[in-house]
């Protein structure tokens, strides 16, 4: 018997925790649907001194059984009806029905209260794989193992093993530390052997956004703005996690959609991101940060073609101020260095050197002191 591949992992780990989520439903439904006939059996007692008997289970299950299809969620009318103990409920609803409830009535609330305990727990799964995407981010420099790890097709399982290891007491950022000089050699010793390079070299989407806007951030030296969600996985930003900023974003500028779309469909959108990732993990309130761009709209000013380039200095900006500043006390900078890095005077080489932060090997850019902008003229 061969053992299951890593998708074949992945996607039973998917099933679990969906399947997980429709039970937890299913429970919640059963026990209002519980709730409902101790209702019905207690007005009968007090009102005719006793229950009346229930229907007979084959009756109950063909008369029922229809409606709970109709009314209810497919995956949980499913599930339902899959239980052992279905014709007993199916009894119980016709019960219900022959006392006078209406069924058309009663069971879509049901559903709506299943369907929110069925999303609860798939939210709380969610969160569980966002903590451990936060988790990579804050352990491992960015790079080739920290990128692998969160585009493997074993990720969901990976989060899984993380968790279960952690509920054990085990310290699995530790863990994750002390393999990555390992797994880099991994990766170092397959990249020789089909050729290639181990080191990538500084890309220029790294050149171009190295400076304010990446200020303290642990920025890819292979980072491409131009695959989206290539780029989300470098920088460590779950799908999760990016829907939530993007919310924030548009909460923070009421009345100025386009302009919040703007924002978010900009190229160097993932680099915001980024940031508010980070100002999490420190506590900081991020959305009081971003409400700052409804309070100084001089973003509006110039050209409208260059709207999204001002807007994502603006958020930049704001983020990065101390809280309490006013809003004409700090404006982005020239970065002398950012504008040698890109300077078609120097050669890539030379210029990379000069523009990449040091860093110690195996660890995380983030965790030392990030580039500081040199004083310039304020734009």
């Amino acid at each position: 018997m061969t053992s299951p591949t890593p998708e074949e992992r992945a996607g039973e780990a998917f099933a679990e925790a969906a399947a997980e989520a429709v039970q937890t439903a299913v429970m919640a439904a059963r026990l209002v649907m519980a709730i409902a006939d101790a209702a019905r059996r207690h007005q009968q007692r007090k009102q005719k001194g006793q229950e009346d008997d229930l229907p007979a289970a084959e009756e109950a299950v063909n008369e029922v059984g229809k409606d709970v299809q109709r009314l209810l969620p497919s995956d949980i009318s499913t599930a339902l009806m899959g239980e052992a103990d279905w014709p007993q409920l199916a009894q119980q609803l016709l019960a219900l029905r022959k006392a006078g409830v209406d069924l058309d009535q009663v069971l879509p609330r049901v559903g709506e209260v299943a369907v929110n305990v069925r999303d609860q727990v798939a939210a709380k799964a969610s969160e569980s794989t966002d903590q451990w995407v936060r988790a990579v981010r804050e352990t491992l420099p960015a790079g080739p193992v920290r990128e692998a790890i969160l585009t493997s097709p074993a990720w969901p399982e990976m989060a899984a093993t993380m968790s279960r290891l952690e509920e054990k007491g085990v310290n699995v950022r530790e863990v994750l530390a002390a393999a990555h000089n390992e797994v880099l050699a991994v990766d170092q010793a397959v990249a020789k052997g089909l050729g290639g390079t181990a080191e990538p070299a500084m890309s220029r989407d790294a050149q171009l956004s190295y400076g304010p806007l990446t200020t303290g951030l642990d920025l890819p030296r292979d980072l491409d703005l131009s695959d989206r969600e290539r780029a989300f996985n470098q920088l460590a930003i779950s799908p999760q996690e990016n829907q939530r900023y993007t919310r924030w974003v548009r909460e923070a500028m009421p009345g100025r959609e386009r302009e919040a779309d703007l924002l978010v469909a900009s190229r160097q959108w993932p680099l915001v991101a980024r940031r508010m990732a980070q100002m999490e993990t420190e506590g900081k309130p991020v959305r009081e940060h971003l409400a700052r761009l409804a309070k100084d709209p001089s973003w509006q000013e110039g050209p409208d073609a260059q709207l999204g380039t001002r807007l994502v200095q603006a958020a930049s900006d704001a983020l990065r101020r101390p809280a309490g500043d006013a809003p004409g006390e700090s404006r982005v900078k020239v970065n002398t260095a950012a504008a040698r890095a890109t300077s078609s005077s120097l050669g890539p080489t030379k210029a990379a050197k000069e523009a990449a932060p040091p860093a110690e090997a195996g660890v995380a850019p983030h965790r030392q002191v990030g580039p500081t902008p040199n004083s310039g003229r304020v734009r």
